[in-house]
């Protein structure tokens, strides 16, 4: 059975938050999303995604996103940018499937070690000033704004169907999206129509649901999510099997 791609990251999860799902072996997506601005860390702007992920290993997966920048008035960007398309904010990811689901005792879950953005030079500048430790205050950060680590716990159960129960730890030291704390999320896939899958989550920030559907025999994906209640994105990925 498909395993979606998430909108933000290009790699395998629900929504927002990872999961311990993997893709099968020599498995290639490509995908791209539109991102409501309130589904990105730090984007004041809507903008677009576009993402590689290849699973080299049953146990081994990595991808490659880019998203969007638009050129916004300030020293960094020419008057001639602004508002307009100008650039790409790159990140690469990997997840490492540590425990495969079952493997020990029957009820063992799936257990996932990963990271995204995990290559970007991420900088802080500091204001001494304001701060009496000698360290100073950080006020601003640059790259390595989809940064996060996390382990993550996947069991799948059967109840009219297939539901995937996840549980994770996210953390990164960003100023402006940090992320510290346990995310959990749920998925079903009804035995009556299996090509629908329903997802809810809270990804240590906020609750977020939304729904994929699969077509021409999985290898095209249509995802919607609704972020925080509110902001819409959506999203289309293609599937393609190396073996």
């Amino acid at each position: 059975m498909f395993v979606q791609a998430q909108f933000p990251y290009g790699t395998t999860g629900l929504l927002h938050m990872p999961t311990a799902d993997m893709q099968r072996d020599k498995t290639v997506m490509v995908g791209g999303s539109a991102l409501n601005k309130h589904a990105t860390p730090g984007w004041s702007y809507n903008t677009y995604n576009y993402y590689l992920n290849i699973t080299l290993f049953p146990f081994l997966e990595v991808a490659y996103a880019c998203t969007l920048n638009k050129g916004m008035p300030g020293n960094y960007w020419p008057e001639s940018t602004w508002g307009k398309f100008t650039n790409q904010d790159r990140q690469f990811s990997g997840r490492l499937r540590v425990i495969k689901e079952g493997q020990f005792w029957k009820y063992m879950p799936a257990v996932v070690l990963g990271g995204n953005d995990v290559l970007t030079r991420d900088w802080q500048t500091v204001d001494d000033k304001d701060d009496d430790s000698g360290f100073g205050t950080p006020v601003s950060e640059g790259n390595g704004r989809w940064n996060r680590y996390y382990i993550a716990a996947t069991k799948h159960l059967n109840l009219y169907g297939e539901i995937g129960v996840h549980a994770a730890y996210v953390y990164n030291n960003r100023i402006s999206y940090h992320l510290n704390g346990l995310a959990i999320g749920v998925n079903w896939r009804p035995q009556i129509y299996p090509c629908l899958n329903l997802m809810a989550e809270y990804d240590s920030r906020t609750v977020n649901y939304g729904l994929s559907h699969v077509f021409l025999k999985d290898y095209i994906n249509m995802m919607m999510e609704i972020n925080d209640f509110k902001y819409i994105s959506f999203g289309i990925c293609f599937l393609m099997k190396l073996k």
